[in-house]
């Protein structure tokens, strides 16, 4: 990782039936992984410029904010940066595709000092838009008591 920021990565966009990677890395993180291929969910595998593979993220986009699916780095490269680099790659695809805000949901199996590194931050149920709060996976994660964190993207 250099010292000015995250190491650059490269993202492929996943088709649903590329998907049981994320499915299986997402195993024993608290977060569904029935929502992997659900409708409007968007995922990319992220390698490093060597074409290492480095992991996971995804997104749903729903009227001008973006809800984020997963973030997933691979066990042999954690600690180097590639989180921050997909999280990076994730709030610049919510960008272009015009969204307001990011947000994330956090379990009790997540780390989340990353995202607070980031500029994320707690927030109520009450502030979230109808659109985030009717995604299946924002409803299923709320049940289950997680916490909502929010970046603003404008």
């Amino acid at each position: 990782m250099s010292r000015t920021g995250p190491p650059r990565v490269n993202a492929t966009p996943l088709a649903c039936w590329e998907r049981e990677g994320v499915i299986a890395a997402l195993k024993g993180s608290g977060v569904p992984d029935d929502q992997v291929c659900a409708p409007g969910a968007l995922f990319w595998r992220y390698e490093s410029l060597d074409l290492t593979p480095v992991g996971f993220g995804g997104l749903e986009v729903r009227d001008g904010d973006a809800l984020m699916h997963a973030v997933v780095t691979f066990p042999p490269v954690q600690g180097r940066g590639f989180g921050r680099a997909i999280v990076a790659a994730l709030e610049a695809e919510a960008r272009i595709t015009g969204c307001r805000a990011l947000w994330l949901l956090k379990t009790p199996e997540c780390d989340t000092r990353i995202f607070d590194r980031l500029g994320y931050r707690t927030c109520d149920a009450a502030d979230v838009p109808a659109a985030i709060c009717n995604a299946p996976l924002f409803r299923s994660l709320t049940r289950a008591g997680a916490a909502i964190l929010m970046k603003p993207l404008e």
